[in-house]
C-alpha cells in the first residue's frame, strides 16, 4: 500500500478500534491458482498473539482453509470513505488549483494462515461473533436458540480460520494535507451530504491535524 507519512496511523489501539468497528474484512491470499479474495466477518483476539489474531471461518466448500499451513495472507479492514470535489475548498476560488480526491481510512492486517477444524473451538468463535453482533438487537438472537441437531450439521459445513498477525498498517486519508481552511470546507460539504460515511469521515477530517501546522 502506498503510503506517505502524513496519512499514516500507526497507533495500535486506533488500528484495532476500527478493525473491530468493521470486522468484514477482505482476505487476500495466493492460492494455487493466483491471488484469491475472499470477503469474511473477522474477530479480533488481541490476547491470544503478541499483535492479536483474527478469527474467522469459512464454508468446507471454500479451497482457502487448504492453503499450504502457515500461508501468508493479508486482511484489509475498510472504515468510512467519501468523495472530496474540490468545490469545498476556499482556495480554489482564489486561483482553481485543485481537483477532486477520495478520503479513506483502511487498515492492512499481515500475518499467517492456520485452519482449525474443530467443532468446539468453531462453535466458541461463533458464539464471540453472533453474541457481539446480536447484541445491539432489542432481542438478541443466540445459537442455542436453534435446534442443536441443526447446529451441528451447520459445524459441519465450515472450517475455522485464524491469523496471527505479524504486521499491521493503517492509512487515515482525511484531508491532512490540506490547509486549514480547506479543511474546514470539506468537514462543511460532508455535512450537507447526510449520508452516514460522509458525517464519519467528516468528524476524522475535523480531528485531522496537518504536519507541521
Amino acid at each position: 500500500m502506498y503510503l506517505p507519512a502524513h496519512f499514516e496511523e500507526s497507533r495500535v489501539e486506533v488500528l484495532h478500534a476500527l478493525m473491530r468497528d468493521y470486522p468484514l474484512a477482505t482476505l487476500v491470499a495466493q492460492g494455487n491458482h493466483g491471488l484469491t479474495a475472499d470477503h469474511l466477518p473477522l474477530h479480533l483476539a488481541a490476547e491470544v498473539a503478541p499483535h492479536g489474531a483474527l478469527q474467522g471461518h469459512v464454508a468446507r466448500a471454500n479451497p482457502l482453509w487448504q492453503q499450504s499451513p502457515g500461508s501468508e495472507v493479508l486482511a484489509i479492514f475498510h472504515g468510512p470513505q467519501a468523495y472530496v470535489t474540490p468545490s469545498w475548498y476556499p482556495t480554489k476560488r482564489e486561483h482553481g488549483k485543485a481537483v477532486p480526491t477520495w478520503n479513506y481510512v483502511v487498515v492492512h492486517a499481515r500475518g499467517r494462515l492456520r485452519t482449525i477444524d474443530d467443532p468446539a473451538w468453531l462453535r466458541r468463535q461463533l458464539e464471540i461473533l453472533v453474541d457481539k453482533h446480536e447484541a445491539g438487537f432489542a432481542e438478541p438472537w443466540h445459537i442455542a436458540e436453534a435446534p442443536p441437531d441443526y447446529i451441528d450439521k451447520m459445524l459441519e459445513a465450515i472450517v475455522g480460520i485464524e491469523i496471527e498477525i505479524t504486521g499491521l498498517k493503517g492509512k487515515w486519508k482525511t484531508s491532512q494535507n490540506q490547509p486549514a481552511v480547506n479543511r474546514a470546507g470539506v468537514v462543511e460539504g460532508l455535512h450537507r451530504q447526510e449520508a452516514a460515511d460522509a458525517l464519519l469521515m467528516a468528524e476524522l477530517v475535523a480531528g485531522s491535524v496537518t504536519p507541521g501546522a
